[in-house]
């Protein structure tokens, strides 16, 4: 890969937006203007008729598909849901990565490596949702070693996460929870939309989002959006480039029917950060001689460092409600990636100031199908109100994984840099093709009772085929097939006053690919125990969550972040805790959130390690806590002033499976600045507004990452 300055990327995205506004000014007559009155809301035309898939008003989302699949409130829903819409994210500054809108999320922890521009990693109730926890409008985006999609934040509407399992409704997914991606779509009026930006990185952004009828048509509405950014990043030599173009097209030829087509194209280039693989000695505490390690070290080789990525999908939705009821859904999802990774990477220490390096080289192709089919209608039955679903999903993964590495690609110092040096030759480490073919079959009935009472029931067979071809050594190679059964118990009781308590229970099924320590992974398996209460004053605009949860899982799986990339199956593990999250808009001026989340992970089988029952996993911390005030001027002078301020809190965790080495607790403090005038936004973010050095967790002794240092970003932006 060619090295390139970052200022040339950044010259590109700022010519890119320029023109693009230019594009804009052209169509003003022609597109409506904002309605600038009303502080907490930005209004993208008309929303879609269906509200848990819009925009979410402020910071408060009353309604979800992510916990049924259906257009249902989440006070109904018997798990916490968090949601996190489009206003919310841009009050932050959330800019680059998805994972970044979590933040603030209770019982989520994300970038648990410090910041990985490539990949976003999500822990949930303490387990690791990365693999089978991600889901694209309610399709799941499943990866394996580098084959993972990454979605901008740019084409998204909202991120729904659903806590606990979710195997009643999607198949295999991770226990802890999954994090549903939901992307912009056409709207009934029109909306012009463009933001130009930089950060005191000097990387910078440009993107567009435009959507209108197609041409006269009553009956056809385009949406296209798109991005472009690139710069220099925190770290020394580090840089990127990156972009998107998502187009979509919706025909309506009645009330109710609609078909929605989409395509989506998206790229990376990069030279790494180095980050998330850094000793614990160094970066955690002091070494002797050295202290710590500067977080903008750049711990690889600079003219060979490659990072690249991409990754096209194409897809439709189709909806129809008969003239009795019936409603029939259909979702599809055909995704392919192409992914290579070049260059050394640190291992721990080789003499006092000079770091290990190893040789890595992957080359990767994924091919991802998904496919949702589903029925549904709402009938009163015996004193009762049934709304019932049924469907059938399809599931089909695949990828061609060649990995290469060597220990001793040439040691590094940390003190006193040298570049160029010759590398070694890099081995055979992964040379495999794996798929996966999944099929469910799962029902549901939400029944509403009594006054006030209801109870959700679901259901769920899978059969899951995976065929694992390895080249290296034929004799590994394996097939195999499992199926199991799932389900769901829940019930609530409504008061009048917004107050919801509930309780449900639930099992999951969740089939892993690939090998691990003790030969081919086997599916994790277990149940979930959840009681809470969730309120929605009628006094003001908010939602209020209260849970407690215990997750029993067999065959827990870790991944290992650094070389040779491996998974282990640590046995059986426990998670309990609690959680607690409010979203208010309190009124036109005041927005706020808060969360509190205690989460206690602890192995309580292991027939290869004894040493390890009764200890916590690294990475995950027992507490963390968040707050956001947003705070805008609505009258007088300085109308259209905004001002935010937040803090993240994380607890301590351990750096290794024994328990013996912690990574201290942090908190980091956020701030914004936001100016508003005829359509125009001005805004100023600032994440660690005190330059905290801090380290964000680790994945074992030589895999940790430091957390963002602080960073200014700019953006003006404006509806047209």
């Amino acid at each position: 890969m060619h090295q390139f300055k970052g200022f040339r990327s950044v010259r590109a995205a700022l010519s890119a937006s320029v023109a693009f506004v230019g594009i804009c000014a052209a169509w003003t007559a022609q597109a409506q203007n904002a309605d600038t009155t009303l502080a907490p809301i930005v209004v993208e035309g008309k929303a879609s008729s269906n509200s848990a898939t819009g925009p979410v008003k402020g910071y408060v989302a009353k309604d979800t598909t992510a916990g049924s699949k259906t257009d249902t409130p989440i006070k109904e829903i018997p798990q916490a849901v968090s949601v996190v819409g489009t206003q919310e994210m841009n009050d932050r500054g959330v800019v680059n990565k998805v994972d970044e809108a979590l933040r603030y999320t209770p019982g989520v922890i994300a970038a648990p490596y410090g910041t990985d521009p490539d990949t976003d990693w999500y822990y949930i109730r303490g387990f690791d949702a990365t693999q089978t926890g991600v889901y694209l409008d309610g399709l799941n985006l499943f990866s394996y070693g580098f084959g993972g999609f990454q979605i901008d934040p740019f084409m998204l509407e909202r991120v729904d996460v659903l806590k606990g399992p979710a195997s009643v409704l999607y198949g295999g997914a991770n226990p802890g929870g999954i994090v549903d991606m939901v992307r912009k779509r056409p709207t009934d009026e029109p909306y012009y939309y463009t933001e130009t930006g930089i950060n005191s990185n000097g990387n910078g952004f440009g993107g567009f989002d435009f959507s209108d009828r197609v041409g006269s048509s009553d009956t056809m509405t385009y949406r296209l959006t798109g991005k472009i950014a690139g710069g220099d990043n925190y770290s020394d030599y580090s840089h990127d480039l990156r972009g998107f173009i998502m187009p979509q097209l919706t025909v309506s030829p009645d009330e109710a029917t609609k078909l929605t087509v989409w395509a989506y194209a998206g790229g990376l280039d990069q030279v790494h950060t180095g980050n998330g693989f850094l000793p614990y000695e160094g970066t955690v505490i002091d070494r002797a001689g050295v202290g710590k390690i500067r977080r903008d070290f750049f711990p690889g080789e600079p003219d060979l460092d490659t990072g690249r990525y991409n990754q096209e999908m194409i897809g439709y939705e189709f909806e129809h409600e008969f003239d009795d009821g019936w409603k029939v859904t259909s979702n599809f999802r055909y995704g392919h990636l192409n992914k290579y990774e070049f260059g050394p990477y640190p291992y721990l220490w080789a003499s006092q100031t000079a770091l290990n390096r190893i040789g890595f080289e992957g080359d990767t192709s994924a091919d991802s199908v998904a496919w949702d089919n589903r029925v549904e209608n709402e009938f009163d039955l015996g004193g009762s109100t049934h709304k019932i679903m049924a469907g059938v999903d399809y599931r089909y993964y695949r990828i061609d994984n060649v990995q290469n590495f060597v220990f001793g690609s040439g040691s590094i110092d940390v003190l006193n840099p040298v570049y160029g040096l010759p590398q070694a030759a890099n081995g055979p480490l992964y040379n495999e093709i794996v798929a996966m073919n999944q099929v469910g079959f799962y029902a549901q009935d939400q029944v509403h009772f009594g006054d006030g009472w209801l109870m959700t029931l679901n259901g769920r067979y899978d059969y899951v085929y995976t065929d694992f071809d390895n080249r290296l050594t034929p004799a590994s190679s394996f097939n195999s097939s499992e199926g199991a059964w799932s389900g769901r118990a829940g019930l609530a009781y409504e008061f009048d006053n917004g107050i919801t308590p509930y309780a449900s229970a639930a099992t999951f099924f969740n089939p892993l690919i690939g090998t691990g320590n003790a030969g081919p992974l086997k599916p994790e398996e277990g149940e979930q125990f959840e009681a809470g209460v969730k309120y929605e004053p009628t006094f003001f605009d908010g939602s209020l969550t209260a849970s407690v949860f215990q997750i029993n899982k067999r065959n827990y799986t870790v991944s290992m972040p650094a070389a040779p990339y491996t998974k282990l199956q640590l046995g059986e593990a426990e998670s309990k805790g609690f959680e607690l999250e409010g979203k208010v808009n309190l009124n036109e001026n005041w927005k706020v959130l808060a969360s509190l989340a205690y989460t206690d992970v602890e192995i309580t089988k292991n027939p290869l390690n004894t040493a390890l029952i009764g200890k916590t996993p690294y990475i995950v911390p027992d507490y963390t806590a968040s707050l956001w005030l947003d705070y805008t001027v609505t009258t007088g002078t300085l109308e259209g002033l905004s001002l935010g301020g937040g803090l993240r809190y994380k607890g301590q965790s351990w750096a290794d499976d024994v328990n013996t080495l912690k990574v201290p607790e942090s908190t980091v403090f956020d701030a914004a600045v936001r100016y508003k005038k005829n359509d125009w936004v001005a805004s100023l973010n600032v994440t660690n507004v005190f330059d905290k050095v801090y380290v964000e967790s680790c994945g074992g002794l030589g895999a940790c990452g430091y957390g963002d240092a602080r960073t200014f970003t700019f953006k003006l932006s404006k509806v047209w």
